[in-house]
């Protein structure tokens, strides 16, 4: 039964209608119905949500970058992981994880839509790998009076700007990650940023891929304290994805999780976490679902008519008929 509510929006069903409400806008939609899994949508389904939960672990590392995402994060970097899966370099559907991606599809990917990063701060940068496996930002000159956009949304008065790079190692085989490097620049109001090469620290481990975010953080200073306060909000946090290199050496497929602990990794042991990624458990489960699918079909398919067996008829005085089935 449909309804309204307080709010004025349609809720409930009627018949095979479902309406509901989001965003303050009413959603009519019909009724899910019941179909029959093949094994291609198996797939499909496995490689759509080995693409959710790797995009989910990215939001998370990438946290302390962005500050505010907003709403519509989830749906659009899921998007990109998606399709950089499906642009894969090796692997099928269902077999396939982040390791076989074209992370080039990554780049661009902004954790905060609502200013996206390449619009808001005209800052020209190039990124490489130089041969120690450290990542190279050729960064051009930067005066926010200049090369900042006044768009709708911005804060009004900052005096101070950042500039923060941040590059993360991820193994989503061995299901953990690792914050190598971060750079923050910053630059005072009346000031400019020159143009530099920044170096950050790569990983050591093949197995890895490296992705790098940029970021712009806006800060104002408390005269009663002369504190800087953040002044970034859900509808301006720019930041995205500006270069991703994939593992020299991707893990095995059946790689367990690693343990972090201080004693395997003195060094690195604050910097590592792991994932809490569900795409490998996914991918395992995959061959039993086709195997139960097939399962299903086979037992469901039309069976062989019996061949019809003769029968002897035997009389036996007073006891009525004896009937034999043996095969003539």
């Amino acid at each position: 039964m449909a309804y309204v509510d307080s709010k004025g929006m349609v809720r409930g069903t009627a018949g095979s209608v479902v309406y509901r409400s989001y965003r303050n806008k009413n959603i009519i939609q019909g009724k899910p119905r019941k179909f029959k899994q093949t094994q291609d949508s198996i797939k499909a389904s496995t490689e759509f949500g080995v693409s959710s939960s790797s995009a989910a672990v990215i939001r998370r590392a990438f946290a302390p970058a962005y500050i505010h995402r907003d709403g519509k994060a989830a749906s659009r970097t899921t998007q990109f992981v998606y399709r950089a899966l499906r642009n894969s370099l090796s692997g099928t559907m269902g077999q396939r994880d982040l390791h076989d991606a074209d992370l080039q599809e990554l780049i661009g990917m902004n954790f905060n839509a609502e200013h996206p990063l390449n619009e808001v701060l005209k800052l020209s940068h190039q990124v490489s790998k130089d041969e120690s496996g450290n990542i190279q930002v050729s960064l051009g000159g930067f005066d926010p009076s200049r090369d900042l956009r006044k768009a709708p949304g911005i804060p009004a008065k900052a005096t101070l700007f950042r500039i923060r790079l941040m590059l993360i190692a991820f193994d989503f085989r061995k299901e953990y990650l690792e914050y190598l490097d971060v750079v923050d620049l910053d630059i005072l109001t009346g000031y400019t940023l020159a143009e530099q090469v920044i170096i950050l620290k790569g990983t050591e481990e093949p197995g890895c891929m490296m992705l790098l975010s940029m970021s712009l953080l806006m800060y104002n200073k408390l005269q009663q304290t002369d504190e800087y306060v953040l002044i970034n909000d859900k509808k301006f946090s720019p930041s995205a994805l500006i270069a991703a290199f994939q593992a020299e050496k991707e893990s095995d497929k059946t790689a367990e999780p690693i343990d972090i602990n201080s004693e395997s990794y003195p060094l690195r042991y604050e910097k590592m976490l792991g994932m809490g990624y569900a795409g490998n458990q996914l991918l395992r489960g995959l061959h039993n679902h086709l195997e139960k699918v097939q399962g299903k079909k086979d037992r469901t398919s039309p069976s062989k008519i019996p061949e019809q067996k003769s029968t002897e008829i035997t009389k036996l005085p007073g006891r009525g008929y004896k009937v034999s089935f043996k095969k003539q």
